[in-house]
């Protein structure tokens, strides 16, 4: 079947599909606080979704391009669930926040189809592929449109694969008890077995999110990159979250050993926000596997202990972690408790001695995860890191950070 026709099949009108911020009804602060982080963006003002520039222009989405899709939904007379909320655009249409970004990426589509250069059409679909993400964030449970996008994102990014340098495997990893998960594992050029970092993002992302982390910080030093998505999103959909909240990547992990492309000997984990509470506990559980763990703005166990905390972060990041727990319904009391039981601290892992090295990195003042969470992680390691983010400027101060990560891991695999 055609990428076109593909479209017009998963997105064909069949019934009046919900609006993502309906599909979470706990938390009412009335108005946002006001945020601007690094890694999630900033709240403005109208608008449900956080707006994430750093990272989507990270991601090689031009600044032009993303004020052109939000003139549109600004722009947008068509009946919204909250009309001072503009990106709440009812129904598969114009306005709607998944059609216009989606049929942004399907302009991509058609000229990657078009291109005869297969480097510049692999970049085409790459494009393609980060503007479905963009149109199926912030990626809620039940959002029905949001999950086509994401189907249509994940074929664009084997279309990229296909024609982009190195090479790109995807793996199916067997779990106990319930459904397999899909993992890519993108290689450098040259022959393996390669040191890899497991990659661990946010719960607001997909692992196809991160290409650009494996182009311009890891292949470049002749690392692989292994990504998988989280628990009950994307391609890990099937799995609840819960507070073993490693599960996945530990079977990832364990799995290491017959994957004849990975050195299974020289392997680190990178997490993202919540990632890095995946990546932390990994390297409590899996230290004998790992040579090193690194986090980026950290969530693993301020906010999820401190109410307070929960308070000063925007309603669609709460709505985030009610949905990944499968809390939808659920009072803000009954959140904060179970919350309070993803802590690594509060699971008796945090504060205590962990041999595998960990470096933590931190933005002042960061609304998610303040600098004592970093000095949490990197004073449990048996060798520690803490490195200090500034936050002006920010594109240039993000990049630096990445490579300093990134050369910090390749060290640890020498």
């Amino acid at each position: 079947m055609s990428e076109a026709n593909l479209s017009e099949t998963l997105f064909k009108p069949r019934f009046k599909h919900p609006e993502t911020s309906t599909l979470v009804r706990r938390f009412n602060h009335g108005s946002d606080p006001a945020v601007q982080s690094a890694l999630d963006g900033k709240t403005v003002p109208h608008w449900y979704r956080m707006i994430n520039r750093l990272m989507w222009i990270w991601r090689g989405i031009s600044p032009q391009e993303i004020l052109d899709v939000q003139a549109r939904i600004v722009m947008s007379k068509a009946e919204r669930t909250d009309e001072g909320m503009l990106d709440t655009v009812v129904g598969y249409r114009g306005g709607n926040w998944i059609y216009e970004w989606s049929t942004q990426a399907m302009q991509w589509q058609q000229k990657a189809a078009q291109e005869d250069d297969p480097l510049l059409s692999g970049r085409h679909w790459l494009h393609a592929s980060n503007l479905y993400s963009i149109a199926a964030y912030p990626h809620l449970k039940g959002d029905e449109l949001a999950e086509q996008a994401q189907v249509l994102a994940n074929r664009a990014y084997a279309e990229a694969a296909k024609r982009l340098p190195g090479e790109m495997r995807e793996l199916e990893i067997a779990i106990p008890g319930g459904s397999p998960v899909s993992a890519f594992l993108h290689m450098p050029g040259g022959d393996g077995p390669f040191p890899t970092v497991l990659m661990c993002g946010g719960l607001d992302g997909l692992q196809i999110d991160y290409y650009s982390l494996y182009e311009h910080y890891f292949a470049p030093l002749g690392i692989a990159m292994l990504t998988l998505d989280m628990p009950s999103i994307g391609g890990s959909s099937k799995w609840k979250l819960s507070q073993d909240s490693s599960q996945l990547h530990q079977h990832l992990l364990r799995e290491l050993p017959n994957i004849p492309w990975v050195d299974h000997t020289r392997v680190a984990a990178f997490g993202f926000r919540f990632g890095a509470n995946v990546a932390v506990r990994l390297a409590y559980l899996e230290s004998q596997r790992l040579r090193a763990v690194a986090c980026l703005g950290p969530i693993v166990h301020c906010l999820l202990s401190d109410p307070l905390r929960q308070g000063r972060v925007p309603e669609m990041y709460l709505d985030v972690l009610a949905s990944r727990l499968g809390m939808h319904d659920a009072s803000d009391d009954a959140l904060r408790i179970e919350l309070n039981r993803y802590s690594l601290k509060t699971q008796g892992l945090l504060g205590r001695r962990c041999p595998t090295p960990m470096l933590s990195g931190y933005w002042k003042d960061d609304p998610f995860s303040p600098e004592e969470e970093s000095r949490l992680i990197v004073s449990s390691s048996s060798e520690g890191k803490l490195l200090n983010v500034p936050f002006n400027p920010v594109y240039q101060n993000f990049d630096k950070a990445l490579k300093e990560i990134a050369g910090w891991i390749n060290n640890r695999f020498s």
